[in-house]
């Protein structure tokens, strides 16, 4: 789960907001490329990191109380820093010294993606209860929004339904619309801004509409847009499903960094978690 989403993430991150030029050539999912604003081929970045900061924390603790969440927001972050944030929010965690900090200085009133994109891990939570309120808690530290909150809610509920009740793709649209109040969008197309719902709604169409992880990465890429959080979550629920072709680009897996908290790190925390759930 992990890896396949730091590889979606680092994969994506390339072509970020790049023009459409620069996905036409290179969107062929051989290989990474490094991003023109100084992201390097192969390298993961906030997607990844805040995911693997839930991961570990609902390793370490069953029930985390928000003060848990926000303290390993900014743990994480500042064990290994790196770009790929949005600048504000950077800025913020730059300052912060704990999570206490983080909650008392941010304005959590953002409808973007940060709170989505972060929730796949949440999904190995059994109980469909619990997995609402802990992704409703970590996403109303920086995302304190209905659409933030939601969004998040319907990433976590996507893995929950793979993970738990090894439901087919076709039906986690109706899952999710019979447990929260949001309306699944499964024929995205264009750009993909830092919006949560935006962000939702690509992720579901490129998961529905393609069974191979290669297939889903150039789906995810072309869109345009916010490409890493699109791929990153997309890839994190591809790897839950039985549906998808586990096969991915070796091209891909050599490639993707290997940092203290790159490949092996990311690796060993999917088998932690595994255990486990």
């Amino acid at each position: 789960m992990l890896l396949e989403i730091a590889i979606g993430d680092a994969y994506g991150a390339g072509f970020e907001f790049c023009n459409r030029e620069i996905i036409t050539h290179n969107n062929h999912v051989n290989g990474y490329i490094a991003h023109p604003l100084g992201i390097k081929a192969g390298c993961y970045t906030d997607d990844t990191q805040m995911s693997l900061a839930i991961a570990e924390l609902i390793l370490e603790k069953p029930a985390p109380l928000a003060s848990d969440f926000a303290q390993a927001f900014v743990h994480t972050y500042k064990r290994d820093p790196r770009l790929g944030y949005a600048s504000g929010f950077q800025q913020l965690l730059d300052s912060c010294h704990s999570g206490k900090d983080l909650t008392q200085k941010i304005r959590p009133h953002s409808k973007r993606n940060g709170a989505a994109m972060r929730s796949v891990p949440l999904g190995v939570i059994p109980d469909i209860n619990q997995l609402l309120q802990l992704t409703k808690c970590q996403a109303g530290i920086t995302h304190n929004t209905k659409e933030g909150i939601l969004s998040a809610q319907a990433v976590a509920l996507m893995a929950h339904g793979l993970i738990h009740q090894k439901a087919a793709i076709k039906d986690l649209v109706p899952f999710i619309e019979s447990t929260i109040e949001i309306k699944m969008v499964s024929n995205w197309s264009g750009k993909v801004n830092c919006d949560a719902l935006e962000t939702l709604a690509a992720v579901n169409t490129a998961l529905q509409k393609n069974r191979s992880f290669t297939e889903l990465l150039h789906a995810c890429v072309n869109f345009g847009g916010d490409t890493d959080s699109v791929a990153a979550i997309a890839c994190g629920l591809a790897s839950l499903s039985r549906e998808y072709d586990s096969e991915i680009p070796s091209s891909l897996i050599t490639g993707l960094e290997s940092s203290p908290y790159g490949y092996q790190y990311l690796l060993e925390i999917d088998r932690k978690i595994s255990n486990i759930f």
